[in-house]
């Protein structure tokens, strides 16, 4: 269970579900207002962080510098919008449904929040300056922190949301689309060096003795080497023959250089999306009088 020191250290800080994947940025934390304990946390998920989500911190855990929370990603990023009044709190309707989605027992938050009793209060914490005291109802609803002025003031009951302010003036809102791209990896290329052996054949002369007898005849110019010898006698005379037979020997040298490269094109996409805008109607005013055709 996170302790009301433990704030300061969640706001900005991630968020992660029990398998380790990241959820988002912690934006706002909401105390109940009954029992002064930290009830939920607001989470920036999205594409830039461009929604945010509620998660019940009952069960979460403190990590190091991250909060642990029991809820996988996708519920998370799937939960319902809620609406904040201008007062930072959750109405009662609101915040029964989001306990309904994250399956959490209705009836047992009562219990604790009706045993703990006494007022709770709700001090801003992160950047937030300013404190107050929240007002005990039969269980009080869920007051945030992090924003400058939003104190717990109310108690979970009915919320007036005609969506006035003191100056009787009317806000009107519309959504905005803002689309942004997210860099995914579409696949891999690999680059690998193997070795083969191919069959080289080339013709190469070579040479080899043979023996061919020769005879001469019995001339002047050889008469004296001829009867140099005895007249009579046995003689034996050896050649060496010689052949050449060839030699293989492989020799590695560098023939070609092979590198990957990536090159980026642009193709246009067509984005859609639906926004919703505020409209405003009269009736009874004095245009509505004087509007030419109307009854």
């Amino acid at each position: 269970m996170i302790t009301r020191e433990e704030i300061t250290m969640l706001l900005d800080h991630p968020v992660y579900d029990g398998d380790g994947n990241k959820i988002g940025d912690a934006k706002h934390v909401f105390f109940d207002d009954m029992t002064g304990r930290p009830e939920w946390v607001s989470v920036r998920t999205g594409m830039f962080g461009s929604s945010e989500s509620f998660i019940p911190i009952h069960n979460a855990t403190l990590v190091e510098d991250h909060l642990e929370v029991p809820y996988p990603k996708d519920q998370v990023k799937g939960a319902p919008n809620v609406d904040i009044d201008a007062g930072g709190h959750l109405s009662a309707s609101e915040e029964h449904r989001l306990y309904d989605y994250y399956g959490v027992n209705w009836d047992s938050v009562l219990s604790e929040a009706e045993a703990s009793g006494g007022p709770g209060t709700g001090t801003t914490t992160g950047t937030g300056t300013t404190t107050g005291t929240g007002t005990a109802a039969a269980a009080g609803t869920a007051g945030m922190a992090g924003t400058a002025g939003m104190a717990g003031t109310a108690g979970r009951g009915r919320t007036d949301r005609t969506g006035m302010r003191d100056d009787d003036a009317m806000t009107l809102s519309e959504e905005r689309l803002h689309i942004g791209v997210e860099r995914r990896e579409t696949g891999r290329a690999r680059l690998r060096k193997y070795v083969v052996t191919e069959d080289v054949q080339q013709t190469v002369p070579v040479r080899h003795e043979e023996v061919r007898l020769e005879r001469e005849p019995i001339t002047e110019a050889n008469r004296d080497a001829a009867l140099s010898g005895p007249e009579i006698s046995e003689a034996e005379h050896e050649v060496t023959l010689y052949e050449e037979h060839p030699v293989v020997e492989t020799e590695t040298v560098p023939v070609e250089r092979v590198r990957l490269t990536t090159e980026e094109r642009v193709e246009d996409e067509t984005v859609r999306g639906r926004v919703r805008k505020e409209r405003i109607e009269t009736e009874g005013t004095v245009d509505d009088i004087r509007r030419p055709g109307r009854e």
